[in-house]
Parts: structure tokens; sequence; C-alpha cells
């Protein structure tokens, strides 16, 4: 049978293994931390039992084998706290199309009298005036949805 090649072998030093049994052991850990140090325990090769396989520790732990071998390789490749630690985002994600301005200008348009032909103001009535008052470039109804949700 031919033996597969470990390309990405983790050899923890005892402060590691040490570090690493705390938080496994710590109420306060988060649950990604927490099974990334795990992964990381199981796969070390002085382990007290033996190096467990991939799928062995995937198993184990509830991942696929092919996130246990992502979490070896990164901890081969940037150490240990960049694998426990999430990465941040560049960029801290999409903007928001409403600031505390247009939010306010939102709530009083909806407060006041609706359109001519109109009982009441709905998201698409919304959508369109605050587009033609130029409050906004462009918004969604359910964008509008979740701000007046937000405030009520």
């Amino acid at each position: 049978m031919v033996q597969q090649v470990r390309k990405w072998v983790v050899q923890l030093t005892g402060d590691q293994r040490w570090e690493l049994e705390r938080i496994q052991r710590s109420q306060k850990a988060s649950a990604l931390i927490v099974k990334r140090a795990r992964i990381l325990l199981l796969s070390d090769d002085s382990h007290p039992e033996g190096r467990r396989t991939d799928e062995q520790i995937a198993a184990l732990v509830g991942l696929t084998r092919r996130q246990v071998q992502r979490i070896r390789m990164k901890f081969v490749q940037q150490g240990l706290e960049a694998t426990l630690k999430r990465k941040v985002r560049a960029d801290k994600g999409t903007p928001k199309v409403f600031d505390g301005e247009a939010e306010a200008q939102l709530v009083t348009l909806c407060c006041s009298t609706p359109p001519e032909g109109h009982q009441r103001w709905t998201l698409r009535l919304l959508v369109d005036e605050l587009s033609r008052l130029q409050i906004v470039t462009s918004v969604c109804p359910e964008t509008v949805r979740k701000t007046l949700k937000k405030t009520v």
C-alpha cells in the first residue's frame, strides 16, 4: 500500500501544547478557537497516543478532511497565533447605505403624509421618494425595511 506523503507536519513545542490544552479546557474561548486547538493537538507528531489521520480528526471534530488540512497548513506556514485567530477582512464588509442623517430623513418621510392617491407609505413608495429627493443614490426595499425595523 502506498503511504501518503505528509506535506504539512505539525510539530508542537511544549509551550504550544500547554497553551492549546489550556484553550481546549477554557470556558471562555470561542468554539472556533477550541476546535482549531483540538485539531492541532490531535495532528501533532509527538502526540502521546500517536498522530491521527486527517479523516479521524475530521470525524472527531466535526469538520471535513480538507478543513483539517487547511488548518494544519496555516499552522505550518503562519504559526499558532494566526491559526487560532480569524483573519480580519480588509474591506470591512459592504458600506452602509444609510448614515444617521439619511436614517432620520427616512423616519421623517415615513411619518409624513403619503403621496396623492395612496393611503399609506409602502416600501416601494419610500424607495422611490428617497431616490427622488436624492437622500441616497440607490437603495432596495429590503434595506429600507431593515432600517425601519431597527428604529421601531
